[in-house]
């Protein structure tokens, strides 16, 4: 249903006439995110600070409109794609570095900071917060929605924990601290733990602390390259073992290292499988001896060989390969694109090698591939769905392969996602997972957005399956 015109009239009056975006060209742009979903919202506004939000909402109650909040729009699966229209709330405007502080280990910043940019700030304090693989575009208020996280979690975290305090509007319009600007609090509830991960369902952040975490002086890695991918895994878990927390330790399958060679000329070996692997630290002979130790870990799993290096550049260059793989996923066969399903499971490091053996058995099974990699150290394994996605026997290939998947992940004691949320597309398996919980987490939504207006439809709420609402031109029946 269309918001009546004294809604849109309220809203221009909020935040502005240009700010308020009503032609059917400006919302479309906001009907997706990186994910398979597509809804265009009825209005799309763009506050600039803190009052604006909380009038926003407050409007929403008053004529029980649905809010979708929206950083950058690089999630994957549906978090910010409005099922029910409504209004987009645009944070990419506050974007304000609001203070850095060092001696207390600390910065505040708004929503809309993309976390490049902030990295790029705190370099001169030789500090840095950890974030995703899409970090030249992400910003910290989307990475707070999804806990989002990536090649450094396993040594430095992930957004949970690195935010210490929040100002959040909650859905009633009201405006919230929780927190501290400590890097240490006992507080009563740790509301602002419960808010990072809620994928704006129970309120919108405008405002972030977060603890700065110290840059690396010395960095060293290699290349390890195996002829069967159950050694890669075993690698894994056997340099965390050691003990090892390497800064960043990825595994490319065969189809990977392929697709990022056709489209990048990166000359990865391709073999089976690759693990690349980078150690840091502010000794270099420490920084050494710990890739020393992990070059005997990868030979003792049969390395057939490994390529070091300390050069700042070449290191760059690897890291700039492994975040190019979903675009040369796309390019690797013509008549397939990469589709974000099956993706972004974590299970326990020593089932690593495992989890990879058994999804490649899964893809084996059907016309459809699922290549597998990820962010092996810390378990956070990755795959995408290789197919045309305008055929509808292969969306129906896809839904039982990615189940199996997911059976796969659960029975090894993982979980479904490890840092990009559940959005829509993961809601049958997360519903799988937190059966025990959705009573709790649905009373939690109720308690806090009574008329239920933020972001409905996400996460525990959303009761059908991933085939729904898709960006392509295609009708599955099942």
């Amino acid at each position: 249903m269309a918001l009546k015109k004294e809604v849109i009239a309220r809203l221009q009056s909020i935040v502005g006439e240009d700010r308020c975006k009503t032609s059917i060209a400006e919302r479309y742009v906001y009907a997706f995110d990186g994910g398979i979903h597509r809804e265009v919202p009825d209005v799309v506004v763009q506050p600039i600070n803190t009052q604006e939000v909380a009038q926003i909402v407050k409007l929403a109650n008053e004529f029980k409109f649905p809010v979708v909040p929206r950083g950058a729009g690089t999630a994957l699966c549906g978090h910010s794609v409005p099922i029910d229209h409504g209004v987009v709330v645009d944070l990419q405007r506050m974007k304000k570095i609001k203070e850095i502080c060092v001696e207390d280990l600390i910065c505040v910043v708004e929503p809309g900071v993309v976390c490049d940019h902030l990295n790029a700030a705190l370099k001169k304090y030789k500090f840095f917060i950890p974030g995703p693989a899409s970090s030249e575009a992400a910003t910290l208020g989307g990475m707070v929605a999804c806990n989002a996280s990536g090649d450094k979690a396993l040594k430095y975290g992930a957004t949970r924990d690195v935010v210490l305090g929040l100002e959040v509007v909650l859905p009633t319009g009201d405006i919230a601290r929780c927190g501290a600007r400590s890097v240490k609090g006992a507080s009563g509830y740790q509301f602002e733990k419960l808010f990072v991960g809620s994928e704006g369902t129970l309120g919108i952040v405008t405002e972030i602390t977060l603890k700065l975490v110290p840059l690396a002086t010395y960095r060293a890695g290699c290349v390890a390259a195996f002829a069967h991918i159950r050694e890669a895994g075993q690698t894994v878990s056997d340099i965390i073992a050691v003990p090892i927390l390497p800064s960043n330790m990825e595994l490319m399958s065969g189809t990977c290292i392929k697709a990022v060679n056709k489209a990048t000329g990166l000359g990865l070996p391709e073999v089976d499988a690759i693990l690349l692997i980078e150690v840091d630290g502010n000794n270099l002979q420490a920084v050494r001896e710990e890739l020393a130790k992990v070059t005997e870990v990868c030979k003792k799993n049969n390395a057939v060989s490994m390529d070091f290096s300390e050069d700042p550049k070449r290191l760059e260059e690897l890291w700039k390969g492994r975040k190019q793989m979903i675009p040369s996923l796309s390019a690797l066969r013509e008549e397939y694109a990469t589709v974000m399903l099956a993706d972004d499971m974590s299970v326990p490091i020593s089932k690593v090698p495992e989890a990879v053996v058994r999804f490649q058995e899964v893809s084996d099974r059907y016309d459809i591939e699922i290549p597998a990699y990820g962010h092996a150290g810390d378990g956070n394994l990755h795959t995408k769905v290789l197919m045309d996605p305008t055929n509808p026997d292969h969306w129906r290939q896809a839904d039982k392969a990615v189940q199996e998947i997911y059976d796969i992940v659960l029975e090894l004691g993982g979980t479904v996602t490890g840092e990009h949320g559940i959005g829509i597309t993961k809601t049958p398996y997360f519903r799988q997972e937190r059966a025990s919980l959705i009573a709790a987490m649905k009373a939690v939504k109720r308690a806090l957005d009574p008329n239920n207006i933020m972001n409905p439809h996400k996460i525990q709420e959303w009761e059908n399956g991933f085939i729904t609402h898709l960006r392509y031109p295609v009708e599955v029946s099942q």
